[in-house]
């Protein structure tokens, strides 16, 4: 107990003579808090479904469209998320200027729109798909789903292929999928 005084009176004595202050200058800049889900760094784990789409040379235009709509994160998250990926040739079938259009500041609630309109909250893999089932997608709008001779589309857009991802699936498609007017979802 006399150690632990001692120590106690000793720090006293030489904090005296300096002066300490625990408020931080008003200059000093604030600290800046990281960023959302999708700035987690994991060489570990199986890619999420952005990470899948990002992974893959066909999709670039796909996750810039991701990025403008501001959704990284919101689709890193746990999910589980079965996404319709659009290859790039599919957003060049789009009328000249659309994806430019889209991709602008201003057009974003359009963009998130489009781009919440290919993904449901849940995983359907390939063996769950009945032909004519439907999803009711993130932005409240339906897709159909039809499988014939072991062949799935979705609104008429063929599935090319699938990718298992940490928080979902993904399936490749042929187009772009474009939501009912807000009046019919």
């Amino acid at each position: 107990m006399k150690n632990i005084l001692t120590i106690g009176v000793l720090m006293a004595l030489f904090s005296c003579g300096q002066q300490q202050s625990t408020v931080p200058e008003a200059s000093a800049a604030p600290e800046e808090v990281g960023g959302g889900q999708s700035t987690v760094s994991d060489s570990e784990s199986a890619p999420n479904v952005v990470q899948v789409a990002v992974g893959s040379a066909d999709h670039s235009t796909l996750v810039a469209a991701v990025k403008a709509g501001e959704l990284v994160d919101a689709l890193s998250n746990a999910g589980p998320f079965t996404v319709f990926a659009p290859i790039n040739a599919a957003f060049d079938q789009l009328p000249a200027g659309t994806v430019d259009d889209l991709l602008k500041p201003e057009n974003k609630e359009k963009l998130q729109d489009i781009l919440q309109y290919h993904v449901y909250v849940g995983v359907i893999s390939e063996t769950m798909v009945q032909d004519g089932m439907k999803l009711n997608q993130v932005n409240g709008g339906d897709v159909v789903l039809n499988k014939k001779d072991g062949k799935i589309t979705i609104n008429g857009a063929n599935v090319l292929g699938s990718v298992k991802a940490s928080n979902g699936i993904v399936y490749v498609i042929d187009a772009v999928l474009l939501p009912p007017s807000p009046e019919s979802k």
